[in-house]
């Protein structure tokens, strides 16, 4: 049944907005409502008295959590979501969760409304208070301009479904992006007619085939190539590549690298996965496939032979959004990888050919002693019951099962916990590939949004916990159902900018008088925090001997539907005190006089 406002033949341009969003699929706002949004809040109250319950409305305190979650969302199901936030100062709020949107190429509609433009009451939605003279900023657009794909001003009500579907659309086109677009008051409490459009013209871009030709070329090299090796990082983002980069390495005879994985590319126990780490092999490789990766390989690390052949197949090989990016390749291939495996698994036979098999041999031997290696200094710590990244992460896979999702935000201890908590099915792993730390707050309630009926574990480092705004994260969990297990590593402070002083002054006054100013001190009670804003259950866990237990009573809780935070004591990065803080009171009576 309509309502009165919806049969009077005009809407406002709120709910034209709100009602193109539905249109094209969005199934949730989340949001952080100001005063700029009075017609949007007025439309989904019409909605809800006339009996549509979509989208979906998840308040979120704070918006770098709406945006990560968001993203979290859109990273398992592929469908942009809507994040609502409030003019200038929450679009500043959303931080670094807008970087990390665009470099994970994700499709996500940020909205925020513009300070009103008229104050004398000549429109309707015109200034009414003094917040909306100092909301009044020259360029409020120019806070995301760097990440997102396309920005705009809606100006009037009469196009604004043409608007959001071009928005939408542009977002899901490859490579896919967040976009942002205002609106100021007067013009969302503007009228106009519904259009009638035709959705089906608002498709994104298709995903592009690689030329044939190209393809001929790159399957005769991984033919007739004696140390073929395939880089990847984010290719499982849409699961069923996975399947198809098993088979083209089964029947080529590939080495396959996930190098700093956003997600599970390839079976973390195929006897052709060569790990974690491309350096080791770039010297033997005389064929290099980088696909879906943004960094194959780091220079000062190690790069290919200059015979090697090397292709790059992207989605956008050149990494045009990068300022500074370049490598050695033969081929930039701009096309969708999924569909590049399917064209190189039409040119393999049946099955593999004998040099694929012999290839395959040497592959797995080789990865066989990396995994050795991997087992053996795992099996140290724990033998010594010492609690690591490593240990952690090893107790905690004996304790889940296949289908849980697990989220790697460990910064420095990533690689330790992909090594030690091995996953084997596409979308059973999410990272984040963008450099913000503090993604996996909304992250994972955006995941476990997507996936209600599976377990969602988030391995954090103390750092990223505190950047995740946990209140916030912890809010929400509670108050819509979305209950997560937060496994803190808390070594006492930000380690990855430990290391980095330490690789370029390794022998510097910093390195020998532990002076890093990175040091947390391992006084917080992150686990209180999110019992606080959202009754979780939390524990803290000092010795090895108690740390299965209290992962194994984590799980239960989530289970139960409570959110629950298990934080880890590891070995301090650092024992650097706190410098004393010196305020006027405390300094001498020499210092204060003197000239």
């Amino acid at each position: 049944m309509s309502s009165p406002e919806r049969s009077a033949g005009e809407l406002s341009a709120g709910a034209l907005l709100v009602d193109a969003l539905r249109d094209a699929g969005v199934t949730h706002l989340f949001a952080n409502f100001g005063s700029d949004h009075p017609a949007i809040i007025e439309a989904l109250a019409v909605d809800r008295e006339a009996g549509l319950d979509t989208p979906t409305v998840i308040l979120c305190p704070h918006e770098a959590t709406a945006l990560s979650a968001a993203h979290g969302y859109a990273a398992v199901t592929g469908r942009p979501q809507a994040v609502f936030v409030h003019t200038d100062v929450g679009t500043a709020n959303l931080g670094g969760a807008v970087h990390n949107a665009a470099r994970s190429r994700i499709p996500v509609f940020v909205f925020a409304g513009l300070t009103p433009y008229t104050l004398e009451g000549e429109l309707p939605g015109g200034r009414n208070t003094f917040v909306n003279h100092l909301q009044d900023v020259a360029d409020q657009h120019g806070l995301v301009r760097p990440y997102v794909k396309w920005s705009y001003d809606i100006r009037t009500a009469v196009n604004v479904p043409q608007i959001v579907h071009r928005a939408l659309q542009i977002a899901q086109s490859a490579p896919a992006g967040p976009v942002y677009l205002t609106a100021a008051r007067e013009v969302l409490e503007e009228r106009a007619p519904a259009p009638q459009l035709a959705l089906r013209q608002w498709e994104p871009i298709a995903p592009a085939p690689a030329p044939e030709d190209v393809v001929d070329e790159l399957y005769a090299a991984l033919a007739r190539a004696a140390h073929p090796v395939v880089i990847t990082t984010y290719l499982g983002r849409r699961h069923e590549n996975v399947a198809r980069l098993v088979s083209v390495a089964e029947r080529l005879g590939l080495a396959v690298v996930e190098y700093n994985a956003e997600v599970l590319n390839f079976p973390r126990d195929h006897r052709l996965h060569a790990g974690d780490d491309p350096h080791r092999l770039l010297a033997d490789a005389d064929v290099i496939l980088a696909i879906d990766t943004d960094v194959p390989w780091v220079d000062v690390l190690g790069r290919p032979t200059p015979d090697a052949a090397v292709f790059v197949v992207n989605e956008d090989p050149l990494q045009e959004s990068l300022p500074l990016w370049y490598m050695p390749a033969d081929r930039f291939v701009r096309a969708d990888a999924g569909i590049v495996l399917a064209q190189l698994l039409e040119r393999c036979g049946p099955g593999p050919a004998p040099a694929a098999v012999s290839r395959a041999e040497d592959i797995e031997r080789e990865a066989r002693v990396v995994r050795e290696a991997w087992d053996a200094e795992v099996a140290a710590d724990v033998s010594a019951r010492l609690l690591t990244p490593a240990s952690v992460s090893h107790v905690l896979a004996g304790l889940i099962d296949d289908d849980t999702i697990v989220l790697n935000e460990a910064i420095s201890a990533a690689p330790a916990v992909w090594k030690h908590l091995p996953r084997r099915l596409p979308g059973t792993l999410y990272g984040n590939r963008g450099t913000s730390l503090g993604w996996s707050g909304g992250g994972a309630l955006g995941v476990k949004l997507a996936a209600l009926d599976r377990a969602v574990v988030s391995i954090v480092g103390d750092g990223t916990y505190f950047l995740a705004e946990p209140a916030s994260a912890a809010w929400i969990a509670h108050h819509y159902g979305l209950a997560v297990l937060t496994v803190v590593l808390d070594n006492g402070g930000w380690n990855a900018t430990k290391r980095n002083l330490e690789r370029l002054h390794p022998k510097g006054v910093a390195a020998r008088t532990d002076r890093y100013w990175v040091n947390l001190q391992q006084s917080a009670d992150y686990g209180g925090i999110a019992a606080a804003a959202g009754d979780a259950w939390s524990t803290i866990v000092t010795s090895f001997d108690a740390l299965a237990e209290a992962l194994r009573e984590g799980l239960k809780e989530v289970q139960g539907g409570r959110s629950a935070v298990v934080t880890v004591r590891l070995t301090p990065i650092s024992g650097q005190p706190d410098e004393a803080v010196r305020t006027e009171a405390n300094r001498s009576a020499t210092e204060r006089h003197a000239p």
